[in-house]
């Protein structure tokens, strides 16, 4: 009962957090819904399987905190986040470093949901192949996500800018995708056997 509060907290508090931060953005609304698109999406599939496929307890915080993530780059732009410029200024950084904290959570975040997913509806065993294939799910992510970036300032450089934060790295892209892939190795090598026990326990 007590793990089913605590989801409901979750939502109530992502739910809670997408609704003000819609309310005047600092980019504009299209940069405010490309970045939080993802949770919106993310929600309606959580709540439609929570029943019949539900996550374990690592997985729903991790997807929360992520969520959280994203909704405060759709407020502020990942650029534009107001403690990571306080870090900036303090530490003399060449940039806003809250993009970077994204793209590494997003590697985690894929990492334990793919592999809670590979556990549960495939043969394959704990061991190098799972922990390779989880690492190449959450790049392969990764790479999609920088694909709908590319697309985005195709279609409109001047409101893609906010989107994509690259900030004048010409290495950003690359940045990103191997931010996800430490993210993926981080989370299986610190994070596994937490997961392990909650699938035991969900699945006895």
């Amino acid at each position: 009962m007590a793990q089913k509060q605590e989801k409901l907290l979750w939502l109530l508090l992502v739910v809670a957090s997408l609704v003000y931060s819609s309310m005047d953005p600092v980019a504009d609304r299209l940069t405010w819904f490309m970045e939080t698109v993802p949770v919106m999406i993310a929600i309606p599939i959580l709540l439609v399987t929570h029943k019949s496929f539900p996550l374990t307890l690592i997985s729903i915080r991790l997807i929360a905190v992520f969520a959280l993530i994203l909704i405060v780059g759709g407020h502020y732009t990942y650029a534009e986040n107001p403690l990571f410029n306080w870090i900036q200024d303090s530490f003399d950084l060449a940039r806003n470093h809250y993009d970077r904290l994204g793209h590494f959570v997003q590697g985690i975040v894929p990492a334990l949901i793919a592999r809670e997913l590979l556990l549960r509806t495939t043969l394959l065993q704990r061991g190098k192949w799972l922990f390779f294939l989880v690492c190449a799910v959450s790049l392969a992510i990764s790479a999609c996500y920088e694909f709908i970036e590319w697309w985005a300032a195709i279609i409109n450089a001047q409101a893609a800018e906010a989107f994509l934060g690259t900030q004048g790295d010409n290495w950003d892209t690359q940045w990103d995708m191997f931010l996800a892939l430490m993210g993926s190795i981080v989370a299986q090598l610190s994070l596994a056997p937490t997961q392990d026990k909650q699938l035991r326990d969900l699945l006895d």
